[in-house]
């Protein structure tokens, strides 16, 4: 791990009132800067519920999450947090439909001071990196899962995020594709530079990262 700490939760818990459910229980985290994580764990161990507590999607019950030495509890505009500091990558990249891969790349740059021509650019330059500035006019419904992944991804770049999250980033995907999303991640990581946090149930896919982390009914589980 880093020397630097990007992310760190302090004594996390979650838990949903309604259900009386406990997703997260007394988690302690680090995650260095330029760091590549894998957290594995059964369904409903918690991985998601931890990713959307770092990536401020969510509050936790109690704990604290400090994010480059900030508490998030302190920040008034998690939107603006969110839209600057992380980028995510979802299993069902939540594309919208009638826009092209280039328009939905921009999205995030929407509330930034770009300029429409500057966010065009941008946006170009982010499918180039991810193989997909051959597509740039083509809407999801032109794409194949894979060529959708690769879009999200970019769109997950807009902002130039300190932080990129990914659930079961390859869940939908065949193997070939798969391994292809995962060269893209290695790439972000090696020439990019990004700190890449990946929730993922196969030990394939976890084995990419520098470490992985197990997680079983709401706690990490020691190395």
């Amino acid at each position: 791990m880093s020397d630097a700490v990007l992310v760190r939760s302090d004594h996390l818990c979650k838990t949903y009132p309604d259900g009386h459910v406990t997703a997260l229980v007394d988690v302690n985290l680090r995650i260095g800067r330029g760091e590549y994580v894998a957290i594995m764990g059964p369904s409903g161990s918690g991985k998601s519920t931890l990713l959307n507590l770092l990536g401020a999607l969510d509050r936790p019950t109690s704990g604290e999450i400090i994010f480059d030495g900030q508490p998030l509890s302190t920040l008034r505009d998690l939107d603006r947090f969110r839209a600057e500091k992380v980028g995510f990558v979802f299993q069902s990249f939540h594309l919208l439909p009638t826009l092209t891969a280039l328009e939905n790349v921009q999205i995030p740059m929407f509330e930034g001071r770009l300029s429409a021509a500057a966010r065009a650019r941008r946006a170009a330059a982010l499918l180039d990196v991810v193989g997909m500035a051959h597509r740039l006019d083509h809407v999801p419904g032109q794409l194949s899962v894979g060529e959708r992944q690769r879009v999200a991804i970019a769109r997950a770049l807009a902002n130039d995020p300190v932080l990129l999250l990914a659930d079961e980033p390859t869940g939908n995907l065949d193997s070939r594709t798969a391994a292809d999303i995962l060269a893209l991640f290695d790439q972000l990581h090696r020439e990019h530079g990004k700190t890449i946090v990946m929730v993922t149930h196969g030990q394939d896919v976890a084995e990419r990262a520098q470490r992985i982390l197990r997680m079983r009914d709401g706690r990490l589980l020691e190395p």
